[in-house]
């Protein structure tokens, strides 16, 4: 990357509550014209109008794009959430543009990081280091990171909080909500304030590095006996509130996968997908942000590194079972059983089964059909997308059947999804009905809590 496109992306985080609101307003103002412009056009040519489509127009979601990665925080990470969760299900050139958002941010200048790491280390900080490399290595949502040697000689990869993150979660969310409403991403009205609560609960945890310290650790000592996986170190004496140290762990992008061998390839996202796997039903605790940026991969070893434990997670020990019971009906192919168990697991209401019963019957079949026969599993043949999307979009006009999903069911939800997501990118297959029977059989289902 040349000096000028790093000096492009070096952009103030506006860290006061004001700054920050005004942001939004200035991405509504832009949004709205953009509306208008859109309008316009269609009356001319006789198109038909409708909000989503106004919105959702090339130049409005770079507006969006543009704006959350110069806002960052939650009002990025909900921009990322989209991109990742709507996946098969936004126009390609605007999952495109929306994708950026899960690749790179603006950064901090010199100056405001400098402001950063003396609140949190003091005046003298620099004393702690040999280097201090002050251009991030990465830049995310939340914070960046940076490489660093100590005294003693180790390299460390040093996690910076932007500043005022903290602070504007809440409004940050309420704010993308209001977009999301007006665009038409919003679930049903009455269901909104769960999703506000659980994504403000996520978000403040993963501003806590103190926290996704501890995460990580934990995750080091889970996969202690599990060859292929790489976790850092954690430096507990320079981690601060706003600031995580660890020990720095070379890789590159996991997408690189791709360029490798077929049985390489697939032999690599086989060990993803267990993890995922060992995270429901053994760990009972998940790592739920799927960004790809959160793994990375050694070429000459085989191994995964594995990044960002904010957002580590209890697995609902209900919801595990709830799988489990799910997969083995699938498995066994017993079609009226993965319906008896999606329900009972409040996955799906019984007045969608009443109304549209047999289109509910098509996707079960799909899936059961795709997922149940012992061979490999072609992640990057999408074919059957489509088939489900047509079906699920029938049922989604029905405002009846309209019922938000158990909140502790949609970020392990979204972890599947993105590793699946995942799989397509690198177009990998992986035997999936033998990677599920292997955990399943090695682990017991969770112990039910007393009601």
């Amino acid at each position: 990357m040349s000096d000028k496109s790093d000096r492009s992306r070096e952009r103030s985080v506006p860290s006061g509550r004001v700054s920050r609101f005004a942001s939004f307003g200035r991405l509504a103002s832009g949004v709205a014209g953009g509306m208008v412009a859109e309008g316009a056009r269609r009356l001319r040519t006789g198109d038909s109008l409708s909000p989503r489509d106004l919105i959702l127009t090339p130049g409005n979601v770079q507006r969006m794009a543009d704006r959350l990665s110069h806002l960052r925080g939650a009002a990025m990470k909900m921009g990322q959430m989209i991109s990742m969760d709507a996946g098969d299900f936004l126009p390609a050139e605007l999952s495109d543009i929306l994708a950026t958002l899960r690749d790179q941010a603006n950064f901090m200048p010199a100056r405001q990081l400098d402001g950063v790491l003396r609140a949190e280390w003091g005046p003298d900080w620099r004393k702690q280091f040999r280097w201090f490399n002050p251009r991030p290595i990465a830049a995310a949502s939340i914070g960046q990171v940076h490489k660093a040697m100590t005294r003693d000689g180790e390299e460390l990869a040093i996690k910076v909080q932007y500043p005022g993150i903290a602070e504007s979660i809440d409004s940050d969310v309420d704010n993308v909500m209001t977009l999301l409403k007006v665009a038409g991403f919003a679930p049903p009205e009455l269901e909104i304030d769960k999703l506000l609560v659980e994504a403000k609960k996520q978000l403040h945890e993963e501003a806590d590095y103190r926290r996704e310290g501890a995460q990580m650790e934990l995750y080091r000592q889970r996969l202690a006996g599990t060859p292929g996986f790489i976790v850092p170190t954690l430096h507990e004496g320079l981690t601060r509130d706003r600031i995580l140290a660890m020990s720095f762990e070379e890789g590159v992008s996991i997408e690189e996968l791709a360029n490798e061998t077929d049985e390489r390839r697939d032999e690599i996202y086989s060990r993803l997908l267990t993890l995922v796997a060992r995270e429901l039903f053994d760990f009972g605790v998940m790592q739920t942000d799927p960004n790809f940026a959160n793994f990375r991969y050694r070429p000459d070893s085989g191994d995964i590194v594995l990044l960002d434990f904010g957002a580590c997670r209890d697995v609902d020990q209900g919801v595990a079972n709830a799988y489990r019971a799910m997969l083995e009906a699938g498995m066994a192919g017993d079609k009226d059983r993965v319906r008896e168990e999606t329900i009972k697991a409040g996955f799906m209401m019984p007045i969608v089964v009443e109304k549209h019963g047999e289109r509910v019957d098509r996707m079960i079949e799909i899936v059961v059909n795709e997922m149940r026969e012992d061979k490999p599993f072609d992640f990057g043949d999408r074919a059957f997308v489509p088939l489900l999307r047509e079906e699920g979009w029938e049922i989604a006009q029905d405002k009846d059947t309209w019922a938000f999903p158990p909140v502790e069911t949609l970020f392990v939800q979204r972890k599947v999804s993105g590793t699946a997501l995942l799989g397509a990118r690198l177009k990998a297959k992986a035997n999936v009905r033998r990677i599920t029977e292997k955990v399943l059989s090695d682990t017991e289902p969770f112990p039910v809590k007393a009601a």
